[in-house]
């Protein structure tokens, strides 16, 4: 789902650069629909991750769980009263949860931020529950969540349909 998320971002920002003002218009529905599908997705299997599978969230974890799940209900309401200025209140959330999952990638990969001293020494944020092709952990998930919203809400929620 990673990739996909990554793919889909990547795919918003070329058509960003190709298609019309118009074309994009016509998105706008889609996309804040798929941004409320990615926050729930992200949200539900993060409460999958600790629930079922017992992980227990680190510090930076805990702070992109307070950005992704209120974006959950934020989209989904916005998307239900199809509304453009969804990109004002959502976008922010969503660049601040991908800013501290950049963050939490780096200190869970460069060993001289990993005893930075930010988190608990019994459940460090250099740990790594899922370690999937040898770079996807749980980080990278969500910031392939918050990427792929962050685009949706800032390239293709602009405009309300008629």
């Amino acid at each position: 789902m990673s990739f996909v998320a990554i793919g889909l971002g990547v795919a918003g920002l070329i058509a960003r650069l190709t298609l019309s003002p118009q074309s994009r218009a016509g998105l706008s529905d889609g996309g804040r629909w798929l941004g409320w599908l990615v926050a729930a997705s992200c949200m539900v299997g993060s409460l999958i991750y600790s629930e079922v599978y017992l992980f227990k969230p680190c510090l930076f974890c805990w702070y992109q769980r307070i950005a992704m799940y209120p974006l959950a209900i934020v989209l989904l309401v916005g998307a239900i009263r199809r509304e453009a200025s969804i990109r004002f209140y959502g976008l922010p959330l969503a660049l601040i949860g991908l800013g501290i999952s950049v963050w939490h990638i780096l200190v869970q990969n460069v060993s001289a931020l990993q005893g930075s001293g930010a988190c608990d020494p019994d459940n460090p944020c250099s740990a790594k529950y899922v370690d999937l092709f040898g770079f996807v952990s749980i980080p990278v998930m969500a910031a392939a969540g918050f990427f792929l919203i962050s685009v949706l809400l800032a390239f293709f929620s602009s405009t309300k349909p008629q």
